[in-house]
């Protein structure tokens, strides 16, 4: 038993845990904001964020910056909110995309992602050898030329980034707070070296400290060669991509629901502030264009027309009509100058574009990874393999260095940094999206940690960066969109084994919902018929014939619902059926038969099919008709089988029986090819319709259905029916089927159908009926009454004599189907009614045994009179 010392303890240890857990919490999210501000304080804001605001002014250069932060802001809110909607794995904004939209977006861009960072790499690396380059310029130790130093080095260099990242990244959390803090050191540094007065060498180099002249002369914008608005936000937009950092690693990260948001979101906010403050310091201080010539000053006497730098006693007006060398729109290296030590910014874009370079090579071959261990396309399943403790991606990142080395081999930042926004806005795209559809979705599961968004902010969001994605290129957008649809038909096309519980899950349901409810609210029209079939499969495997000529007329057209009836004890039926639910659920869709399974248990198969017709469907979409195969072996079965058997059709509105020419005591092999044969083409034959009984014209649309399908489409449709022959009756036949709209190859009127059948044939099926015959008129009144209470199922003389000649029309029938449509490749017939209590199961049976006797695959249907065609359009 406990004391008080014991409670007092454990409190106190919830609360030392409490602390660890937070001071823990606050780590990681420093990690990854630290990790953050070091990619988003890369290359740009030391080397061409001078060159941005140059070309735009400030006005429009802060415009510039404030859109960025606008896409990265509300793709940091989208982020945030899908991070904390559950646990975070590695993969980054693949995994995030992904989990909410479904494997066709996230297979897609994830592909994009990867190969985004694979180039930013390559950005990162060109600034990085763009600095070295000038420092050899300003030392007047050129190797080659300008252009190919920078290969040379940015080649060495990502050589050298490659073998740190594989040897490991043990270290690189503690060298992230170093780098950080040069960075920061190199921003006060410039911060002060603005307020340092200027000396002669860098007035001649356009650096006049803060001068309202400047400012005002740099705040409109002043865009040279083929440069705009849009094309410079492309150059400046990778400055901003940094925000996925954190979550690029996420897997990484202990507690990432807690970290993305924090971290993300300051780090937008703290960057922007720098951004936007170089930049207007920048602009406020240098001239666009200067010589660098100490000697160019100030004729006395000299018109400066407004020129700011003419006013200060610097004459740059050469600069007009040749290129200079320095100046905001000609000198990357503008902080530099202006700083107060050159070297520490020096050393700034060295820790930024070192830094992001190494994280993007970090980055890009575990979003591959995780991409390709999803499998979602199985060619690349070679890169899921990872090494060593960590389970390193070595083969993902020998192929990001290929592909960085490529780029690299470019030179040229201002053209890499545009492709690099491409990519990045499209990610940036789905990632609003899938906050979007989420939201929209509104499933129970969607309920994130992070409460500051929203839906509709997020759809802004994803607009805005397709909408900047054209602008800067539309070209390179319709590409990329392009790439995106490949993959996403692809992925759709293979359709991975993941279920990933998506939001495109979520609006299926919704949409189907809202799709079912209005169906109800529409009344019935004859021209929108279409079977809905119950289709007494069993097992869906077990019956494929049956289950193939259903599906050949309710693909696409109308329901199928592959039924199975489990019969026995309640308590083992449930659960038998119960765990083979999903199991023949999916065969069915492995097999891409577009039906649906159910199953019932119940005390007999007549209570199971009831049950079925009385509850299966929603709505509108409820089963009317109902396909069942026939029942072969009717002659050895019990009486109560053969019952359970003959309710079906009674019960059903429309019914359709399918019968094979396969009788007992042919070869296995036979069967087995009865089993196929409606999964081949059928070939150019016939499809014989034998229309003996106006139905509702349900005998006619199931044939021509048929006919729509690519293995039945060179079949054509041969039409029987009984009555005169005359040329008068087949015209006005082939009148009322032209009227239907039914395409027919031949029209043949049989007038010989009432004839009395062949003694050979009726021979036959007398033998056939004489185990079931009661034969009660042979013997006196007491014994026949004994024998109907002993065996009621048996066939009466009085009832043989009864419906003679419905049972002469049978095997007159089967007479003249042998006659005409031997060679069909599906004979469809009127089926037979059956009317309980005054035709007896095993007559019924008979009639339908003898009516396909030595034929083809035999299709028997009934409508309820219900008219299924019409001759309106």
């Amino acid at each position: 038993m406990l004391g008080p010392c014991s409670c007092q303890l454990s409190s106190w240890e919830a609360r030392q845990s409490a602390k660890t857990w937070l001071s823990h919490a606050g780590h990681m999210t420093r990690k990854l904001y630290v990790r953050c501000m070091l990619n988003i304080w890369g290359v740009m804001l030391f080397i061409r964020l001078s060159w941005i605001v140059g070309q735009a002014g400030i006005g429009l250069g802060v415009i510039i910056i404030l859109l960025a932060t606008m896409v990265t802001s509300i793709t940091g809110l989208s982020t945030s909110a899908i991070a904390t909607n559950g646990f975070v794995r590695g993969g980054g904004a693949y995994y995030l995309i992904s989990r909410s939209l479904g494997p066709e977006f996230g297979g897609s861009i994830g592909l994009i992602f990867a190969f985004a960072n694979a180039v930013a790499v390559a950005m990162y690396v060109v600034g990085f050898a763009e600095t070295v380059v000038e420092l050899l310029k300003n030392s007047n130790a050129i190797m080659v030329d300008a252009t190919n130093d920078i290969r040379i080095i940015g080649a060495i260099t990502v050589v050298i980034l490659l073998g740190i990242s594989v040897a490991g990244m043990e270290w690189e959390a503690k060298a992230q707070v170093i780098l950080l803090f040069i960075l920061l050191a190199a921003i006060v540094n410039f911060f002060i070296g603005t307020v340092i007065p200027s000396n002669n060498e860098k007035r001649a180099r356009g650096f006049f400290n803060y001068q309202a002249s400047i400012f005002a002369e740099n705040f409109g914008p002043d865009f040279r060669g083929d440069e705009g608005f849009f094309s410079v936000f492309a150059i400046f937009f990778p400055a901003a991509t940094g925000i996925l950092a954190g979550a690029n690693i996420s897997g990484d990260l202990e507690d990432p629901q807690a970290a993305i948001p924090k971290g993300t979101m300051l780090a937008i906010l703290v960057t922007t502030i720098a951004y936007v403050g170089v930049a207007i310091c920048a602009a406020a201080c240098v001239v666009r264009d200067a010589t660098g010539n100490v000697n160019d000053t100030v004729v006395s006497g000299m018109n400066c027309n407004g020129s700011s730098a003419c006013a200060l006693g610097y004459d740059f007006s050469s600069c007009k009509t040749q290129t200079c060398d320095y100046g905001l729109m000609n000198n990357f290296q503008v902080m530099s100058m202006v700083s107060g030590f050159g070297p520490l910014i020096t050393a700034g874009i060295f820790s930024a574009t070192l830094s992001s370079a190494l994280t993007s090579l970090v980055s890009a071959p575990k979003v591959f990874q995780a991409l390709c261990k999803d499998n979602i396309y199985r060619a690349l399943h070679f890169f899921a393999k990872g090494y060593g403790k960590n389970n390193e991606p070595i083969r993902g990142y020998v192929l990001t260095f290929i592909i960085a080395m490529a780029f690299i081999l470019i030179a040229e930042l201002n053209t890499i940094a545009p492709i690099i926004s491409n990519f990045f806005l499209a990610s940036y795209a789905l990632i609003n999206f899938s906050c979007f559809h989420a939201s929209y979705a509104k499933s129970p599961g969607w309920r994130p940690a992070f409460k500051y968004y929203n839906m509709w902010v997020s759809l802004f969001g994803a607009i805005l960066c397709c909408g900047v994605m054209f602008v800067i290129n539309w070209w390179a957008a319709v590409i990329t969109y392009a790439v995106e649809l490949f993959l996403y038909i692809y992925v759709t096309y293979k359709k991975p084994d993941v279920n990933w519980g998506s939001s495109s899950q979520a609006v299926y349901y919704i949409n189907a919902i809202d799709s079912a409810l209005e169906l109800t609210t529409v009344d019935d029209h004859v021209k929108n018929f279409r079977p809905q079939c119950i289709v007494l499969t069993g097992e869906p495997m077990a019956r494929p014939a049956l289950l193939d000529i259903a599906h050949s007329f309710t693909k696409n057209n109308g329901l199928c619902i592959c039924c199975e009836v489990y019969t026995g004890p309640r308590k083992l039926c449930v659960t038998e059926m119960n765990s083979g639910m999903a199991t023949k659920q999916a065969w069915l869709t492995k097999n891409k038969r577009k039906a649906f399974y159910a199953a019932v248990a119940a005390d007999s198969f007549r209570d199971g099919v009831k049950s079925l017709l009385q509850a299966s469907g929603l709505g509108r979409m409820r089963p009317n008709t109902l396909v069942l195969g026939f029942k072969k072996d009717w002659k050895e079965a019990t009486a109560v089988e053969v019952e359970n058997y003959m309710v079906c059709p009674l019960l059903s509105e429309s019914s359709i029986s399918t019968i094979s020419s396969m009788h007992v005591g042919e070869f296995n092999q036979r069967l087995l090819e009865a089993s196929s044969q409606f999964k081949k083409k059928q070939g150019k034959g016939t499809i014989d319709v034998w229309w003996l009984f106006d139905d509702g014209g349900l005998i006619l649309l199931i044939p021509y259905m048929l006919t729509l399908r690519k293995k039945w489409k060179d079949c054509k449709l041969r039409i029987f029916t009984g009555g005169k022959v005359t040329r008068l009756e087949e015209e006005k036949m082939a009148s009322l089927l032209s009227k239907f709209r039914i395409k027919f190859a031949d029209i043949h009127i049989i007038g010989d159908i009432n004839m009395k059948p062949n003694k050979e044939s009726w021979k036959f099926f007398e033998e056939m009926i004489e185990p079931y015959r009661l034969h009660e008129s042979c013997k006196d009144l007491t014994t026949a009454e004994k024998l109907k209470r002993e065996a009621p199922w048996k066939i009466t003389d009085a009832e043989l004599e009864a419906v003679k000649e419905k049972s002469y029309r049978q095997v007159r029938l089967n007479e003249l189907l042998q006659e005409h449509s031997r060679a069909a490749n599906l004979i469809v017939l009127t089926l037979p009614v059956a009317r309980k209590g005054i035709i007896s199961d095993y007559l019924y049976m008979a009639w339908l045994e003898i009516l396909s006797r030595n034929l083809p695959p035999v299709l028997l249907i009934r409508g309820n009179h219900k008219n299924v065609l019409t001759f309106y359009s």
